[in-house]
């Protein structure tokens, strides 16, 4: 009696995650809490020195994402899953001379790939349907800009002023992570 109840409650379970996963509003709920997380995470990371800021670039974030245009929520979702899989990558990559504290990161990259779970049965979903959406043009332009930053990180040999750049970047792509999230409705 007690493993038949046992196996519907793993059933009901399995179902009732299932269905949750597809709820836009629960998704974008969660997400933006997420987010949170991750900004307050990023700012808890030292801030470096003012002759840092000579370091600056302009890595020209694709221009898309600097409009004010309404993302249908499936192009939403291709963009966020790409900016959260590119920070997320930056992030493993060695900031050893930043002094960043490492439970800092490994909470911070720990949150991103949270995301990218809750996001990855949608996305693949958006991809199966193979209908060419803004999102895809919008994420080719993402990765170009994410090329761009990891190039810089490797020119500067991972120097505490270009970590201090990039940081800076990544904290501007959680605002347009934000406003993005806004878009996911049912």
């Amino acid at each position: 009696m007690t493993y038949r109840c046992l196996l519907q409650m793993v059933l009901l379970l399995c179902f009732s995650t299932t269905a949750l996963s597809r709820s836009y509003s629960l998704l974008r709920f969660q997400q933006r809490r997420s987010l949170a997380v991750c900004q307050k995470l990023l700012w808890q990371l030292p801030s470096t020195p003012q002759h840092c800021l000579e370091a600056r670039m302009d890595f020209q974030m694709p221009e898309e994402m600097k409009q004010a245009q309404q993302f249908r929520k499936e192009d939403a979702i291709l963009v966020i899953y790409e900016m959260l899989q590119q920070i997320f990558n930056i992030l493993t990559r060695d900031f050893s001379s930043t002094g960043w504290s490492e439970t800092i990161i490994e909470d911070l990259l720990e949150e991103l790939y949270e995301q990218m779970n809750r996001l990855e049965p949608i996305q693949k979903e958006i991809m199966q349907k193979q209908n060419s959406t803004m999102g895809d043009t919008t994420v080719l332009h993402l990765r170009k800009y994410y090329f761009n930053l990891v190039q810089y990180l490797k020119f500067k040999e991972y120097n505490r002023c270009a970590w201090t750049v990039v940081r800076v970047q990544i904290l501007r792509n959680f605002s347009f992570l934000t406003r993005l999230t806004g878009y996911l409705h049912d």
